[in-house]
């Protein structure tokens, strides 16, 4: 489980084609040091498996469900990448809770300065996911747990301050570009258990009390 908080931007040294499944290497720095082979890392949202570890890389192997539904499709040499690594038991949730299952692939509509600072992110989300998206909910981009600013069917509107911007790969997005998107899981629970027993009990009843 991971948080969304992105503790380094890595770099895409090599991506090798196989049938379907790739195998990716990422120049990690330091925090290649920290894992273990079979340990998980967040990649742009996406749990994956660190593989032939070294002191500043690590590999990993995309099945072929995640090329074909995943941002990670468009990744090349000299791509950059979010990375987190779990949270450890204990340690503070600063983020949200992020699985590293991404619900599908959004289109960055705009990413533009709003004042002297922040930054105003807009995309399109795919069909479907908008039901799981609520006004000041939390939602996670390219694995960078944001907030919901504003949402108009499936277009939604996120400030993003200074920090996310430069700390992330947000400030080599373009527009049109693929962005991994993992809402709330607590919305998706809340959702199942209205169906199974219908009782109220909503994700926006869930939001309200501070879920």
């Amino acid at each position: 489980m991971f948080t969304g908080l992105i503790e380094n931007v890595g770099r895409v040294r090599e991506v090798s084609k196989r049938s379907g499944s790739w195998r990716i290497v990422v120049e990690a720095g330091s925090m290649a040091r920290k894992l273990r082979t079979g340990d998980s890392i967040s990649v742009s949202g996406v749990c994956l498996t660190a593989l032939d570890i070294t002191r500043e890389s690590l590999a990993a192997d995309l099945a072929e469900e995640t090329v074909a539904k995943t941002s990670l499709s468009r990744l090349a040499a000299g791509s950059a990448v979010n990375l987190e690594l779990p949270m450890k038991s204990g340690s503070p949730l600063g983020g949200h809770i992020v699985q590293g299952h991404v619900d599908g692939v959004a289109v960055l509509t705009s990413l533009e300065k709003a004042g002297a600072l922040d930054w105003r992110l807009k995309l399109e989300l795919p069909a479907g996911l908008e039901k799981y998206v609520v006004d000041k909910g939390s939602i996670a981009v390219e694995g960078i747990s944001l907030t919901v600013a504003a949402i108009h069917g499936r277009k939604v509107e996120i400030a993003v301050i200074p920090h996310t911007y430069s700390a992330t790969n947000l400030h080599w997005a373009k527009k049109g570009d693929p962005l991994n998107i993992e809402v709330d899981v607590l919305a998706k629970y809340a959702e199942k258990r209205e169906a199974d027993s219908p009782s109220g009990v909503t994700k926006e009843l869930l939001f309200t009390e501070g879920f």
